[in-house]
């Protein structure tokens, strides 16, 4: 999946979690978004590998992770814990945790139920999830649409996406800010295919965002009150929809108690077209 790493599966918290490994030295697990695979960190995890061991696995629902049946199971809470169950299996007492979209809901999520757990934390091109939902703007509901639709009750996004799977999440890696599909690595596009192209990982990632308005929500609310302790690094693309509608950084103020902001060139999917970039800012972070 990366060149120089190993791939690998766990069995943990009930699931099976596919990964990439490599490097040596201090552990820092890369989590991807939608609608992705671990693949994403083909060309930002080799270069941290220089001086971290770094962990890169499919989120339940994607890639060649479990794509367990019920919306619940899905909540960003089981979806960290299969990722703390995971580190906790190599060896990983703390780690550095960084994640892109979904990744990055559930590594927010990760770093409110186990802050001992987590040494710091990167949150790439989101808003907090119950701010989303519970400030909705008219340009954020156009731009995120697919919050809403892929939410919707089980077959109905399923077969539409299936129609031509290749076409719709096309339209989502263009749809959200500043690129051309010249932009994203042709072998990384072969493995998103690969993915999108089983319609199991489609019902799992429509599962993802119908856990996402029917369970996390009331999670957050009941979670408002509590901050992120651990040094926090905000990326966002400075050409993307979230910057267009938020001042980014800034939603996590009374979410994060030590806040680093980084800007990046391009939109949602900076780590795509700009991953030279972003693991430069990471590296900057992590070696803080």
């Amino acid at each position: 999946m990366i060149a120089g790493f190993r791939d690998a599966v766990a069995q943990v918290n009930g699931v099976d979690i596919a990964y990439t490994i490599g490097g040596d030295g201090p552990p820092v697990m890369l989590l991807h978004g939608y609608p992705q695979t671990r693949a994403l960190w083909a060309h930002v995890a080799p270069v941290l590998a220089r001086d971290y061991t770094v962990i890169c696995p499919d989120l339940r629902g994607y890639g060649a992770s479990s794509k367990p049946q019920e919306v619940k199971d899905y909540a960003f809470r089981e979806m960290g814990r299969d990722q703390l169950d995971l580190m906790a299996q190599l060896g990983f007492d703390r780690f550095d945790l960084a994640g892109h979209d979904r990744g990055g809901r559930t590594a927010h999520r990760m770093a409110l139920d186990a802050p001992d757990r987590v040494r710091s934390l990167t949150l790439m091109d989101i808003v907090p999830t119950h701010l989303l939902l519970d400030q909705l703007s008219t340009p954020v509901a156009r731009g995120y649409y697919h919050w809403f639709f892929l939410s919707q009750p089980a077959p109905f996004p399923e077969r539409l996406i299936g129609a031509d799977p290749d076409y719709y999440y096309e339209s989502c890696l263009l749809g959200w800010g500043a690129a051309r599909i010249e932009d994203f690595d042709p072998k990384q596009l072969i493995a998103y295919r690969a993915a999108w192209a089983d319609p199991e990982v489609t019902r799992g990632m429509c599962n993802d965002y119908r856990a996402a308005i029917d369970v996390d929500f009331a999670l957050d609310a009941a979670d408002l009150g509590r901050r992120v302790t651990c040094p926090t690094m905000i990326m966002w693309g400075a050409d993307g929809a979230m910057d267009a509608a938020f001042d980014v950084p800034g939603t996590w103020a009374d979410r994060c108690t030590d806040i680093t902001p980084q800007a990046m060139p391009g939109g949602h999917f900076f780590v795509d077209t700009d991953p030279a970039g972003t693991a430069r800012a990471l590296l900057n972070f992590l070696k803080r």
